[in-house]
This record gives structure tokens, C-alpha cells and sequence, in this order.
């Protein structure tokens, strides 16, 4: 694996969820993506946020060496407030449309991006679905079918009926 100890403090190699991690602080992130680049993890394979109430969210890119079989999740954190962060692009031109969804999902701006605009939604759509705090508008519109508990609804005792999967007969299972 690299060796990151010339970054001092500004690094930080954990494992999560069997991955090796670094975590970098918003103003690094450029440079430790070149360092990574530069010393043989040049697959850019994906990049994402995570929403993190409250604090705001992560932006992890994933990064291989494929000659190695090695790969590291690079990791950083922007706030809530201010969510910006400098584009990728000019490192591994594979980010353009891995910040464009970023951006539209969860609303975290990368600046010096050459076309941060819209990808996947529809024109006019206002919001960031991926955010926690994202009001799914189905469930404003139409009541969610389990919204109350069993015999909340006033209307006696709930019914328990017993229902078998699709093509089992009925009689299956039963005791003689």
C-alpha cells in the first residue's frame, strides 16, 4: 500500500468494512488523490456522498491498482452549510459524471468542475433526493399503508388472516 507518511496528521489510514480508508481533510483532497494517482492507484473506479446528519456529508472516491490487486477508498467530509469541495475531474477524468450525480443527489458543489449540471432527474426538479432530509413526495400525497398499528384504525380487532406463498396448497404443512 502507499505510504502516506509524508502528509504527517492530514492522513488518516483506517479499515472500514474491510476497506483500507483514507481519510482526508476537504483542502488535501486534491493533493491525495494526485499522490494516489501518482503512485499506481490510477483506476478511478467510483465516486459518491454519504449523507451524514448532522454534520453534512462524506465524499468517498474509490481507487485501484489493478497490477497489484490493491485498491483504498479516499475520504473526506464537507459541512451541511457549505457543501464544496474542488473537482476531481483534472485528476481522473472518470469523476465528471460522478460529481454531476453527486451534485444533483445530495447537492455537493465541486468546484472547477467543467459542466456541473443535472444528469439523471427530470428538468425543473427541485431538491436533493439523496439527502436524508428529503421529503419523499409519494408519502405527503398518499398515506403510507402502515402508518397505523394493527387495531388503531377504531374498526374492531385487527385480522390476522394466515396467507400461503403463491402455488402452495392449501392443505400443505397441516397435520392428519
Amino acid at each position: 500500500m502507499i505510504d502516506f507518511s509524508g502528509f504527517g496528521s492530514r492522513v488518516v489510514i483506517s479499515e472500514s468494512f474491510g476497506e483500507t480508508t483514507a481519510d482526508v481533510g476537504p483542502g488535501d483532497w486534491l493533493e491525495v488523490l494526485t499522490f494516489c494517482r501518482d503512485h499506481g492507484l490510477d483506476f478511478f473506479d467510483w465516486l459518491t456522498g454519504v449523507d451524514d446528519p448532522p454534520e453534512g456529508f462524506a465524499v468517498v472516491a474509490h481507487l485501484a491498482d489493478q497490477r497489484r490487486h490493491e485498491r483504498l477508498l479516499v475520504r473526506t467530509h464537507v459541512p451541511l452549510t457549505d457543501p464544496v469541495l474542488p473537482s476531481a475531474v483534472g485528476v481522473f477524468r472518470g469523476a465528471d459524471w460522478h460529481e454531476r450525480e453527486t451534485f444533483e443527489m445530495f447537492g455537493v458543489v465541486f468546484e472547477g468542475h467543467p459542466d456541473l449540471r443535472p444528469l439523471l432527474l427530470p428538468d425543473g426538479f427541485e431538491g436533493h433526493p439523496l439527502r436524508k432530509s428529503f421529503v419523499l413526495a409519494a408519502r405527503v400525497a398518499k398515506t403510507w399503508p402502515g402508518a397505523k398499528e394493527p387495531g388503531e384504525s377504531g374498526t374492531g380487532a385487527p385480522s390476522r388472516r394466515k396467507m400461503l406463498p403463491p402455488g402452495v396448497p392449501a392443505d400443505w404443512g397441516r397435520d392428519a
